[in-house]
């Protein structure tokens, strides 16, 4: 008998069931994070200075900070301190090198905070601490090796050709053992890195896109000169290679477009100096007399140059 009450066992079925495909709402409420800001130029190329003299400043004063303490002891328990006595004292002059090494890490922080905008951009990509996208890394490495190692030649040669004075980083390295091990440490571990962060990163590419790559190829170069004067203002020879250097680094960051290349050249250099300078003590003592006329100039590359010598003297005497 048909009744017109409906069943109780009839479930009706869900828009899913039926293969209906249901709208969902589209939420405006959720907010969508806006990409990092690009600084305008001038601001870049400002903040970049500011940087610079930061990285310049904490060189000259934290080295002073690390060695007050030990001044400080030498003025109570020792009494009044000569200040020639103070100029030689080995223990100051290695704690004033092991100085640069706080120096440079608060400075890697500081050029870390202005890349990344406070973790809003990647460092390494927006530095351009990268290999070029076209060039083999093995092939780009072995190209700066040599590069290093011509330009190790050229400042070999020049400074042999040229001579000079001592410089103040010559009479700093020779004071003691320790204070080698530790100029070697800082020129291979931090100064590098931090160095080629700081001129051919952040300074190159405010200045590159505020005033081209010449303006920035020009001052870049001559910064990075102009700091070392002061360390090697008595011998005009070693001015002349690190300049030579510091044009190589910056043609080499402009041309590939990427701080990899010359942070290598840097460090190659640096490195093969530093082998040098711990070593110097450890050979033959005739490779270390220096006449007046013709004396060592960057730590490193007259005492290569004499060991040439020496090895191709031993050479002509067997044959």
């Amino acid at each position: 008998m048909i009744t017109n009450e409906p069943s109780q066992h009839v479930t009706p079925l869900s828009d899913e069931q039926a293969g209906f495909v249901v709208d969902q709402p589209v939420r405006t409420d959720v907010a969508v994070p806006p990409p990092p800001r690009t600084r305008p130029a001038w601001l870049q190329v400002l903040i970049s200075f500011v940087i610079w003299l930061l990285s310049v400043a904490m060189l000259a004063f934290i080295p002073v900070v690390v060695a007050l303490p030990y001044v400080i002891y030498k003025m109570v328990y020792v009494g009044p301190i000569n200040p020639q006595a103070l100029a030689t004292d080995k223990t100051l002059i290695f704690l004033s090198i092991l100085g640069i090494l706080p120096s440079h890490v608060l400075t890697l922080g500081l050029v870390w905070l202005f890349v990344t905008e406070g973790r809003r951009r990647p460092f390494f990509d927006t530095i351009g601490f990268r290999w070029p996208r076209d060039t083999s890394p093995t092939y780009g490495t072995m190209l700066c090796i040599l590069l290093a190692l011509a330009l190790l030649a050229i400042g070999w040669a020049v400074t042999t050709v040229w001579g000079g004075n001592k410089t103040q980083l010559d009479l700093m390295v020779e004071s003691s053992m320790a204070a080698r091990v530790v100029t070697a440490l800082v020129a291979v571990v931090t100064a590098p890195l931090v160095e080629e962060l700081i001129y051919r990163g952040v300074m190159y590419s405010a200045l590159e896109r505020a005033g081209g790559k010449i303006i920035a190829i020009l001052v870049v170069s001559l910064l990075f000169a102009g700091v070392h004067v002061f360390q090697y203002s008595n011998n005009i020879a070693v001015i002349v290679v690190i300049t030579i250097l510091s044009f190589t680094l910056t043609f080499a960051r402009a041309y590939t477009g990427s701080v990899v290349p010359p942070f290598i050249i840097h460090l190659v250099f640096n490195g093969i100096q530093s082998l040098f300078i711990v070593l110097a003590p450890f050979l033959d003592k005739d490779l270390l007399q220096k006449s007046e006329e013709i004396t060592p100039t960057t730590p490193g590359l007259e005492l290569p140059g004499r060991l040439f010598e020496t090895i191709a003297a031993y050479v002509c005497r067997m044959t």
